[in-house]
């Protein structure tokens, strides 16, 4: 079990601030066709925001073929991968109906949760307040632009303060200013 886990987790990226495993990864621990595993997301589409599923930038893909080279890249691909979040996966499980894809489902979300957990469980406090301020404000940004607004406009006013004119008494006399 810990060896599944762990093919499980070096299947699992970093990409847009958001961990997520490639559609080929998971046809294959699905033991299913890429295209089918595909056509079925694109039967159900409106069940897959961009949170959940994206396809990956010309830049993604060739930064992430860098990383594992020529060894993830099985047979010819005609279009960029798409890629699904955790939340994309926990989707999917639902219109895979099969006794493999529950038992694989199962044990991606547990690779998900023990990478949750190794993440808190560093001792760089900063780290993880980075981390969370990184998804604190992807949230915001993807659920309330308003919020999203008001924040850059607070960051503006902090980096570039209003002057403020003093209304009422001066402190210095006349005669100090005639002087």
């Amino acid at each position: 079990m810990k060896n599944e886990l762990l093919n499980i987790q070096n299947m699992i990226y970093e990409i847009r601030v958001y961990k997520v495993m490639l559609d080929n990864d998971l046809a294959a621990l699905y033991q299913v066709e890429t295209k089918y595993l595909n056509r079925i997301v694109k039967r159900n589409f409106k069940r897959f925001p961009s949170d959940f599923m994206f396809q990956l930038t010309n830049k993604e893909w060739e930064d992430l073929r860098c990383q594992f080279g020529t060894a993830k890249m099985v047979g010819k691909i005609r279009y960029n991968p798409y890629v699904f979040s955790e939340q994309g996966i926990a989707m999917l499980s639902g219109l895979l109906n099969s006794d493999i894809a529950i038992d694989v489902n199962i044990q991606i979300m547990r690779a998900f949760v023990q990478l949750r957990h190794f993440v808190f469980s560093q001792t760089g406090k900063n780290d993880q307040i980075v981390e969370l301020r990184k998804l604190l404000m992807l949230y915001i940004e993807k659920n309330d632009k308003r919020v999203n607004e008001i924040i850059i406009t607070l960051n503006n006013l902090i980096e570039h303060p209003r002057e403020i004119k003093k209304i009422g008494f001066h402190t210095k006399n006349r005669r100090d200013e005639e002087s």
